[in-house]
């Protein structure tokens, strides 16, 4: 498969493992109903006013709000960020530290599209906010002269891919993408092979459930109809979308979603991450630290390509 292994030391593998030990004693995310995700997200809410929110500004964009986080200087780039949460919680704030770390790090502006959830409408509406929020970045005056990357976890990954194989409608818009950063994204809504044999031992992810949870998002669609590109991204025609760059952990059971979507896209570069379970950017571990920087570093080498 077109991917690479990590490059992790034995104490870094180490303290994953360890990291590991602590993840396999919570419970695990699962998409049974409505109820518990709303639950979830007005938990999330609440701990976010608690929270010290940075300098942001919130704004409409084609009746899609983003919320958006500048650099101090004069910027070098913009991110479109489409955050993750099982299509059924989260929101842009959430992403608020990981975005940070990127407008420190490559001078870039981060514009995080604050979409629908699924809990109240269909996945085909959180595309087209994407798909909504990222033309108007493409067209934005104030962007214009900026390379622009689209950046998606998890479920962001699915919605960021989708964004990508819609903006072929837009050859022009979809040219001023310079790249994009994919992390364990979703790309096969009836399920790849590691997500249909998961079992109970999987770490964040409730293993066994993960098909049927798929079906609850895509109701009254058959599993052909869900295969459909851009709804199932893994099926679509990647000629000319920009470079990607792509990340996931060999524990994950999406780790199939990304290993084949690597196969069929042109300019990928994929990495596989030893002993890491799904969100391991979120981990408070050495190997997630290397994953950002890397992620980092990379749009700043790509910026850097463009400016010249």
């Amino acid at each position: 498969m077109a991917h690479t292994l990590w490059p992790a030391s034995e104490p870094e593998l180490a303290e994953m493992r360890r990291f590991n030990r602590k993840l396999a004693w919570l419970p695990r995310f699962k998409i049974r109903n409505r109820v518990t995700p709303r639950l979830i997200q007005a938990l999330l809410r609440a701990s976010q006013k608690i929270k010290r929110a940075p300098a942001v500004e919130i704004k409409q964009v084609n009746g899609v709000p983003v919320r958006i986080l500048r650099p101090s200087g004069k910027p070098k780039g913009v991110v479109l960020d489409i955050h993750g949460g099982g299509w059924v919680i989260g929101n842009a704030q959430m992403d608020d530290d990981l975005n940070l770390g990127m407008v420190n790090a490559c001078d870039v502006v981060v514009v995080s599209v604050d979409y629908r959830l699924a809990v109240d409408t269909p996945v085909e509406g959180l595309m087209e906010d994407c798909l909504a929020a990222a033309r108007w970045l493409l067209t934005a005056a104030e962007f214009a002269d900026l390379p622009v990357f689209v950046v998606g976890e998890s479920a962001g990954g699915h919605l960021a891919a989708a964004t990508l194989l819609a903006l072929k409608q837009w050859p022009e818009l979809l040219k001023r993408i310079s790249g994009a950063v994919l992390y364990y994204g979703v790309y096969d809504l009836t399920g790849t092979p590691s997500v249909r044999t998961a079992g109970p031992q999987t770490l964040m992810l409730d293993g066994p459930g993960m098909v049927e949870a798929l079906r609850m998002l895509t109701p009254g669609l058959s599993d052909d109809e869900r295969r459909q590109p851009p709804l199932s991204p893994l099926y679509g025609d990647f000629s000319g979308l920009p470079p990607a760059l792509m990340f996931v952990g060999e524990l994950d059971p999406l780790k199939d979603d990304t290993l084949l979507i690597a196969e069929h896209w042109p300019e990928a570069e994929a990495h596989l991450l030893p002993e890491s379970a799904h969100g391991f950017i979120h981990f408070p571990v050495a190997m997630a630290a290397s994953v950002l920087a890397c992620s980092h570093t990379w749009i700043a080498q790509r910026m850097l390509l463009i400016n010249v």
